[in-house]
């Protein structure tokens, strides 16, 4: 069994440079409303949704298995991205079937519902929090800036899939979610390896 030392993290992200590929707009429901809080989707926390949603294209092109709407980076998926998904990490993440338009087979909104603070500050290229004096009082706390982001693994338990706390946008997965995701040839993903280097005690 892989010692929580040895494990390796992967920002999930979609990948701009497909040829040809489509883009996604933000959800909206069967009467063509879009959803009041587009944001919610995107903050690392379990969540209901009561109706049926619909993804317009606000260009159409090539269908990928992962992708992120255009505005909140609400990520959208397909059956084959779910399925590993399901089988490796049930308690990180809801599925919630959507209709894409223009597309019949099955397509699911991913919810990551677990937030981890294991941002490590020293191994970022620049990780720098919001200040009072920054006039943003909701916000103090929580990141401003981060860049070269790394994590520390030992603080990650056993969470496989996850946002990091203060620093919602990226998705962090494990590397045995990577490599099946990898194996299942889907696309629009790429990944960029978030672990921090061990440091010697």
């Amino acid at each position: 069994m892989t010692s929580v030392s040895d494990r390796l993290f992967f920002e999930l992200d979609f990948d701009v440079y497909v040829p040809g590929r489509w883009y996604l707009a933000e959800p909206i429901n069967l009467a063509g409303q879009e959803v009041e809080d587009i944001w919610t989707f995107t903050e690392g926390r379990s969540i209901e949704i009561r109706e049926a949603l619909r993804i317009p294209l606000s260009r159409p092109g090539r269908a990928l298995d992962f992708d992120k709407t255009t505005v909140a980076g609400t990520p959208i998926v397909s059956e084959r991205v779910a399925i590993v998904l399901r089988e490796l990490a049930p308690q990180d993440v809801q599925l919630f079937p959507v209709e894409v338009e223009g597309r019949t087979e099955p397509y699911f909104l991913l919810n990551v519902a677990r937030t981890i603070l294991c941002i490590d500050d020293a191994a970022c290229d620049e990780a720098r929090l919001w200040m009072p004096e920054d006039g943003r009082p909701e916000l103090v706390g929580q990141y401003h800036v981060v860049t070269g982001l790394r994590i520390d693994v030992s603080k990650v338990g056993d969470a496989r899939v996850f946002r990091p706390w203060g620093y919602c946008p990226p998705i962090i997965v494990d590397r045995e979610i990577k490599d099946a995701l990898e194996h299942a040839e889907i696309a629009g993903a790429v990944f960029r390896d978030v672990t921090a280097p061990r440091r010697s005690v």
